[in-house]
Formats: C-alpha cells, sequence, structure tokens
C-alpha cells in the first residue's frame, strides 16, 4: 500500500526537499496546462462569452480576466498538492474522510454519461456543418470513438500532442476573428473596470465560471505524473506551465469577447444560445469577411469542441481509476489503476457508449437536473478541499499556502458557491 499523504514521515511527503528534487528539469514549451487549456474551452463556454459580448459589449471583459485569475489559483493548488506530496488529489481527499467518496462517486458517474453526450453532439454539429453527409448525431458518435480511439491507444505524449495542434486551431481561428474586427482599445480598456451592467449578472458568472474548465482542473494533477513532472524539483515549471496555459486561454477568451463586442454587439445581430450560436457566428463572418473566413471559423469550434472531448477522456479516466482504486482498498499505483489500465478503459468507454442513445432519443430531464445539481458544486468542493488540504501537515511546510493564496482561494470558494446556487436554481426551476 501507499504510504498515506496525511504522514509526515512518508516518502510522498517529506519535509526536507533533497538536492535532487531542487534540480532544473527539463522542459519543453508544451505541458499538461495546454492540454488543461485545451480541455477547459469548450463550444458551451464560448458560446457564453460571445453572448456577453454581443450583449454588452465591453462591459464584462474584466469577467474573462477574473475567470482566468481564479483558474490559475485553483490549478496552482492542485499542482503544487501533487508535486510536494507526490500523490494524487483523490488520495488527498480521501485523507479528509470517507463523505468525499459519497460526493465524488454519483458525480464523476453521472457528469460522465452526460457530458459524454453533450461532448459528442458538439463535435458532431461542427463535423455536420463543415463536411455535411452524416447526421449530426452520428457525426458526434465518430467523434467520440475517434476520440476513445486516441486515449486508448496512443500514449499520453501522443495525446498532448494532439492537444497542441487543436489548440493551435482555435487560437488561430478565434484570434484571427478578432483581428478582422479590429477590436475598439479604448473600449476595451474600459472593460477592465468591474461593473455589473443591469441584468448581466448570469453572464458575470457564466463568463467567469466557464471559464477553462471545471473537472479537468482537478486532472492537472494527472497529467502532471503522466508527463514525468512528479517532485518538488518540478514546482516552478509547474507554475509557468500554468501561467502559460491560461494566458492563452485569455488571449482566446478575450478574443471571442471582442468578437461579440464589434461584430454582433456594434451591428445589433442576436445569435443562438447553445452550439447553435458558434454557427450563427460562422454565417455572419462568411457574409461579412467570405466564406473562407466562416470555413476558417468552424475549424477552430471543430477544435475547441474535439479539445474538450479528448482531454475529458483521458484525464477524467484517469481520475475515475485513481477513485476505484482507493475506494476499493487497493494499490492506486497498480497498472490497472492507470492510464491504459482496466478501470480507466472502462470510464473511456462510459463516456463513449451508454450516452449514444441520448444523441438521438433526447436527454432525460432528471438525469440532466442531477448533473446540473451535482456539477455545480465541484467548484466549491475543489476551492474548500484545497484550503483544507494545503494549510495542514499533509504538505511539507515550505509548499504550504502562504496568505495570498488563502485569500485567493477564499475567494474561489465565494465566487463559485454563488455560481452554484444560482446553477441549482437554475436546474430546478427548469424541471418543475
Amino acid at each position: 500500500m501507499p504510504s498515506s499523504p496525511s504522514d509526515p514521515t512518508s516518502s510522498g511527503s517529506s519535509g526536507s526537499t533533497t538536492a535532487d528534487d531542487r534540480a532544473a528539469p527539463r522542459w519543453h514549451l508544451v505541458g499538461p496546462g495546454l492540454v488543461v487549456a485545451a480541455t477547459g474551452v469548450g463550444g458551451a463556454d464560448l458560446v457564453a462569452t460571445l453572448l456577453a459580448g454581443s450583449r454588452y459589449g465591453y462591459a464584462l471583459l474584466w469577467t474573462a480576466v477574473l475567470g482566468c485569475v481564479l483558474k490559475v489559483v485553483l490549478v496552482e493548488g492542485a499542482g503544487r498538492w501533487s508535486l510536494a506530496t507526490r500523490s494524487t488529489i483523490y488520495e488527498g481527499w480521501s485523507s479528509l474522510g470517507r463523505w468525499t467518496h459519497w460526493y465524488f462517486g454519483p458525480y464523476i458517474v453521472v457528469w460522465g454519461f452526460v457530458y459524454g453526450a453533450a461532448a459528442m453532439a458538439g463535435t458532431g454539429l461542427a463535423l455536420y456543418s463543415l463536411l455535411g453527409g452524416l447526421s449530426v448525431a452520428w457525426w458526434g458518435v465518430v467523434s467520440g470513438l475517434l476520440g476513445a480511439g486516441l486515449v486508448l491507444l496512443g500514449r499520453y505524449s501522443v495525446f498532448e500532442k494532439v492537444c497542441s495542434v487543436l489548440v493551435l486551431l482555435m487560437f488561430v481561428s478565434m484570434v484571427g476573428a478578432a483581428a478582422l474586427t479590429v477590436p475598439n482599445l479604448p473600449d476595451m480598456a474600459g472593460g477592465l473596470v468591474p461593473v455589473v451592467p443591469d441584468g448581466g449578472l448570469v453572464y458575470v458568472l457564466g463568463v467567469a465560471g466557464g471559464v477553462g474548465g471545471t473537472i479537468t482542473l482537478a486532472a492537472y494533477g494527472y497529467w502532471l505524473r503522466e508527463k514525468g513532472w512528479d517532485s518538488p524539483r518540478h514546482m516552478r515549471v509547474m507554475r509557468i506551465d500554468n501561467a502559460m496555459a491560461y494566458a492563452i486561454t485569455g488571449v482566446f477568451v478575450v478574443s471571442t469577447l471582442i468578437v461579440g463586442a464589434e461584430l454582433l454587439y456594434s451591428a445589433g445581430i442576436a445569435v443562438s444560445s447553445g452550439d447553435q450560436g458558434l454557427l450563427d457566428l460562422s454565417d455572419v463572418l462568411a457574409d461579412r469577411y467570405g466564406s473562407a473566413a466562416g470555413t476558417v471559423f468552424l475549424v477552430g469550434f471543430w477544435a475547441a469542441a474535439m479539445s474538450s472531448l479528448v482531454g475529458v477522456w483521458n484525464g477524467v479516466s484517469l481520475m475515475f481509476a485513481d477513485f476505484v482504486g482507493h475506494v476499493s482498498g487497493g494499490d492506486p499505483d497498480e497498472p490497472r489503476y492507470r492510464l491504459g489500465g482496466r478501470w480507466y478503459t472502462a470510464y473511456v468507454l462510459w463516456l463513449t457508449l451508454p450516452p449514444v442513445p441520448m444523441l438521438f432519443l433526447g436527454e432525460p430531464v432528471y438525469l440532466i437536473l442531477a448533473y446540473g445539481v451535482l456539477g455545480a458544486f465541484f467548484m466549491p468542493f475543489l476551492s474548500v478541499t484545497l484550503l483544507w488540504l494545503l494549510n495542514t501537515d499533509r504538505v511539507p511546510r515550505e509548499w504550504r499556502n502562504k496568505p495570498p493564496s488563502n485569500v485567493a482561494l477564499v475567494v474561489c470558494t465565494v465566487v463559485f458557491a454563488w455560481l452554484a446556487a444560482t446553477q441549482v436554481y437554475d436546474a430546478v426551476s427548469g424541471v418543475l
């Protein structure tokens, strides 16, 4: 059995840092942070930001910046825990009590089923718009099977390279679209002043909460391990990697808001909610700047949807395998609980196959309600547990939270608890 993360004498939680730990590791530009960036920005996040720009211009630009800062704090905390203790985030959660099992188990099962259908539908919509031929549902099935094949057959290094290509496609398409609109720099500067316009609270929460992912933030530590960054000597490059990832995410999200503000808000053009809004935008771009602009944007839309799909298929499957290892009392370092093991494979298939009927038959209402309620509590759960873990002797003293980190995590807790309350209210109201 591995040593408990709460045991300060264990090799994974030693209070001292060896000379080898302090040695500067070799590092390349592409790291797990780019995978987080690729996974964390999907079609729904793009639409939320696009609608915010189309309705309020640059007034909510500050929320995109705030969202990136909050996610940097959370991902840094998850990464610091993993490197300082040489253990996974779920091992940390287990040390807090069995109540974490009772929340996380139902959450990851229900979340995976519903998200699998949503992710495949998003990629299917993009491919249908680009290529035609098959229906949206069948293109979604093809995307899910391709994603499953990639994460089941490929190594982490292959998966990371695929994500980097998808990020490049996303970045070029959206930043290119923003450049075409010729952004108003003085108005952008004014949008950095925190104000909430009338009726804009839901968009403040949507943009700040949606930037950069949810459950995949906790998957960061697993990707660090697969990358080979697994000890305190990688702390500095982890922080650089995280900062660069959210700088890229920030530019991408700000570009989306610019397109909404300049192309839609100024012209009074409305787009649909959901992934359909991105198709509406591609039509606007094609009408304004030519069919090539619309096609390039659709490629970026597909890249955003596909990167989220393969990121979840890989990262959340790693989390599920680790969860099973802890709940079953097994050794989480055994191959069956790691990348490519039986439980990793089982969750990849859970994401891919059972949700297929939802693509053709529609979404069961009460399952969607459970998905919304359980999912709303994940971000507060993550921020509260990081506060707990990183301020105790589970972590060597030198890597525990300093006052700025505690303040930042408290802010995260308040913001995401507020967002959770709003999401639960909306989910329940939508059913009743």
